[in-house]
């Protein structure tokens, strides 16, 4: 089966069992996620399943990449903070839907993950994502406050400096657990800066490198 035949079976699919918006299926359409995993594996990038990058490393099934995606409740203009890059398929969906006029930084600890995902973004054209190699867990106070963020990797809580470093009203998601399973949650950000808490179900992620993650 072609990739494009995989991918318009994946949106068929969404379209019966989740409430994703038109403009985050038109974000999935508009990022070849056979761009962003390793060309001998180009074949399963539709297949919803995670797929692995290096150093236990993975790219996340596509169903989670775009209930995580929804979550957020991007708008265009907005300032993204993510916690992860892996391979950048995450970072690139992000960029699509804030459009030219927001911005996506994004963090990695692994070095050839940063060199990937930045050739990844390179090939594709993306202007509007900014890769650090640094540990994301505790954010980057220089550049916020951000609208929303994202953790791709799993964390033991929401680490208190990324609370910090989002607005008043901001979303932050995270997969929050141990290394053996997770619950995916997203938070709000009060006026008296505490989270407003909802829960998405389980999920099972790969643990956050850094010094509020698993390793480090």
């Amino acid at each position: 089966m072609m990739l494009e035949q995989k991918r318009d079976q994946l949106i068929e699919f969404w379209r019966e069992n989740f409430d994703f918006t038109e403009e985050e299926i038109i974000a999935f359409t508009k990022v070849k996620r056979e761009n962003f995993v390793a060309d001998n594996i180009k074949n399963y990038a539709y297949e919803d399943t995670p797929l692995p990058l290096t150093r236990g490393k993975t790219i996340s099934q596509p169903t989670t990449v775009m209930i995580m995606t929804s979550a957020l409740e991007i708008n265009p203009g907005e300032k993204l903070f993510e916690v992860g890059t892996g391979s950048g398929y995450q970072a690139a969906l992000l960029s699509k839907l804030v459009g030219d006029s927001g911005r996506v930084i994004t963090t990695e600890v692994v070095p050839e993950l940063v060199e990937f995902s930045r050739a990844n973004f390179d090939k594709a054209e993306i202007k509007n994502i900014e890769v650090h190699e640094c540990d994301g867990s505790k954010g980057m106070k220089d550049e916020s406050p951000f609208d929303r963020i994202i953790i791709t990797a799993a964390c033991r809580d929401f680490p208190q400096a990324l609370i910090n470093q989002l607005k008043i009203g901001g979303l932050i998601i995270a997969p929050v657990g141990n290394k053996e399973e997770q619950t995916m949650i997203r938070g709000r950000k009060l006026e008296n800066g505490r989270l407003e808490l909802e829960f998405l179900g389980p999920f099972l992620f790969t643990p956050m490198y850094g010094e509020y993650g698993f390793e480090f």
